[in-house]
């Protein structure tokens, strides 16, 4: 099988390692060569971690990063047997994206989304009729490399057996599927954005810190990571996104905080270098780390 993977940020990037350790070919598309060499600089730190846990074999990781060829044009991707869109998460972007690989892939080639929150069937409409059937959702939990958790994600005209092809094809990467209706922000991230909108609120009333807060849920509900620290991995900024995303659909159960649209506008969104909610300087705007 060869597998065709559309973006080259980290996740992304973590899934077309996902195939490569599972013995697939990969393609990995960017239009920018300098984000496909990025992105392979960070799955050798990764596959290095990994051989130091004893996670894996030297000789597999070297194997996995052999299988994973990098490129900057749609057109080299005509001939992949499943092809994973994972781009920013906005409509208009996925949108330009599946439009160009409908137009080049080959009629039995497997379409699947790693969206986060926003329905397979809005996704399909972008799709020629006769591609939609092959069409699903695939979306990974960060780090892809450790995160075991996929939601498949039948559309309206996705095939049956489309479907349990890809929950087998998950399996046989190393993941464990859960078959989840087609909703907006489907069932995860419906849930996770329940408790962090609560979790803001709470700071929000003073009733508790950030930090404390990620205590109480690690020692007291037994997540491994607190939700302030998880915003501060994914950033508050696509958390942000996300909530607009689901009141859109669900209405004002699912409406941002203010702080959290406060924070985000002060550029106290958290990521790589930038403040965040845990252990980090808020004076410090000018995008450097505390």
């Amino acid at each position: 099988m060869k597998a065709g993977v559309v973006g080259a940020g980290l996740m992304r990037a973590e899934i077309a390692l996902v195939f490569a350790l599972a013995g697939h070919d990969v393609l990995l598309h960017d239009r920018s060569g300098d984000a496909l060499d990025r992105a392979l600089a960070r799955l050798r730190g990764v596959l290095d971690k990994g051989v130091a846990r004893g996670t894996y074999a030297r000789e597999a990781a070297e194997a996995a990063l052999v299988r994973i060829a990098t490129v900057t044009s749609l057109d080299a991707l005509r001939d992949c047997t499943i092809m994973t869109e994972a781009v920013y998460e906005a409509l208009d972007a996925k949108a330009d994206v599946l439009r160009a690989l409908d137009r080049i892939c080959a009629p039995s080639c497997i379409f699947a989304s790693n969206t986060s929150t926003l329905p397979i069937s809005t996704l399909a409409a972008f799709l020629t009729p006769e591609r939609r059937a092959r069409f699903i959702g695939t979306h990974y939990f960060s780090p892809v490399s450790r995160m075991q958790l996929v939601e498949v994600i039948s559309g309206f005209a996705t095939e049956a057996a489309i479907a349990d092809k890809v929950t087998l094809l998950m399996r046989d990467i190393g993941k464990q599927p859960v078959r989840v209706r087609d909703v907006a922000g489907f069932a995860v991230n419906r849930m996770l954005h329940a408790l962090l909108i609560e979790a803001v609120k709470l700071v929000e009333e003073g009733v508790a810190t950030p930090a404390d807060l990620d205590t109480a849920c690690r020692l007291g509900l037994g997540h491994p990571i607190g939700p302030f620290a998880m915003m501060d991995v994914v950033t508050s900024d696509l958390c942000l996104q996300v909530q607009e995303i689901l009141q859109d659909a669900y209405g004002e159960r699912f409406r941002p905080p203010a702080l959290l649209k406060q924070r985000v506008a002060a550029g106290l969104g958290g990521g790589r270098g930038r403040p965040g909610w845990i252990d980090k300087d808020p004076a410090k705007l000018d995008g450097s780390a505390g």
